[in-house]
């Protein structure tokens, strides 16, 4: 893997949002790969310091992607790459403070991108929403042009905000970017809270013994994505030529049913609580979600490797080893 990265061995690369999930794992791996600086902009809104990969070629930031000195501070070290993954997340949380989302997601995402501009970055990789992008008249699996303008969050609003602002950078200015569809991504890394993901708050619910709360039936479906695969497309949108002014998916290319899931959380963590059954929320009108990622393997080779169960195996691994961290940090 390293021989099909070394192109980032030496190079200064920076990641917004890189104490989070995403942004903690893909700094860890291209400190690994060499690189000459790791930047780290994040202002631990929703991650945390202790989250943050330590390592001699890394630096963190503690800062706002709508502040112009920290955006100056960090573009001072002259990025080679890119990778913009800060964001005001999600669903929930942008129904509840919507001018926020539109701040963050769409004021925040040009500033980097201006920055990045002025910079001449070689690669501008920026983090969109495969589960967010596409509306109900989509055909699954979700090919990457039949993206929706009906959409029923802010979040997908300004997720879909962001790649037009990326496009409008490429088509005017020429700047190399990519934008890159996350599914339903999980891994080690993310810490549960009232507006996390379902399989954080779920293995925190159920590491406490409480039942897992399912919204709708639970024969709704999610194309659940390890974190390391998402990072090795992330490592080959920053280098294949051929990913440049492109949108691509980043799945598994499978769906798993939420009742499974929860099953097998509650077998991984012992928990005899079961499960319980909640009224679906008003925005969630989207009963199964699947990618198709036959663009990203012809464009970048892109091949997911986890197994679903073993990828929560992972999650419950590291839930176990980060246990008094993660019950600090949870907020609900």
């Amino acid at each position: 893997m390293e021989d099909v990265y070394s192109e980032y061995e030496g190079k200064v690369v920076l990641v917004t949002g890189g104490a989070g999930c995403v942004g903690s794992n893909l700094c860890r791996k291209l400190a690994e790969l060499n690189a000459k600086k790791v930047i780290i902009l994040d202002n631990l809104s929703s991650a945390y310091e202790w989250n943050i990969p330590k390592a001699d070629n890394v630096v963190f930031i503690k800062g706002d992607i709508l502040d112009d000195e920290m955006l100056k501070r960090a573009y001072k070290n002259k990025p080679d790459y890119v990778f913009h993954l800060a964001a005001h997340f999600a669903n929930q949380n942008s129904v509840d403070n919507p001018e926020t989302d539109l701040m963050i997601n769409g004021i925040g995402t040009l500033k980097v991108l201006q920055y990045a501009q002025l910079a001449g970055v070689e690669r501008f990789v920026y983090s969109s929403s495969g589960c967010g992008v596409y509306g109900l008249e989509s055909k699954m699996p979700f090919e990457e042009h039949d993206v929706s303008i009906s959409l029923h969050t802010p979040y997908q609003v300004t997720k879909l905000l962001g790649e037009l602002y990326t496009n409008y950078f490429h088509n005017l200015y020429d700047l190399p970017v990519v934008n890159a569809r996350f599914f339903n991504v999980f891994g080690p890394g993310e810490v549960p809270g009232k507006y996390r993901n379902v399989i954080p708050n779920f293995m925190y619910w159920a590491m406490n013994s409480l039942p897992l709360p399912i919204t709708g039936d639970g024969t709704e479906t999610r194309d659940w994505t390890y974190v390391d695969d998402i990072i090795n497309g992330l490592l080959a949108m920053g280098i294949k030529e051929e990913a440049i002014g492109e949108a691509i998916n980043l799945g598994s290319g499978q769906d798993q049913r939420v009742i499974d899931m929860a099953n097998i959380v509650n077998r991984l963590t012992y928990n005899d609580s079961g499960i319980s059954f909640i009224e679906r929320r008003d925005w969630d009108v989207k009963t199964k979600l699947l990618s198709s990622i036959d663009k990203a393997k012809k464009l970048l080779d892109y091949q997911p490797q986890m197994k679903f169960e073993d990828g929560l195996e992972k999650v419950h691994e590291w839930f176990v080893e980060n246990r008094d961290d993660i019950k600090r940090s949870a907020e609900f």
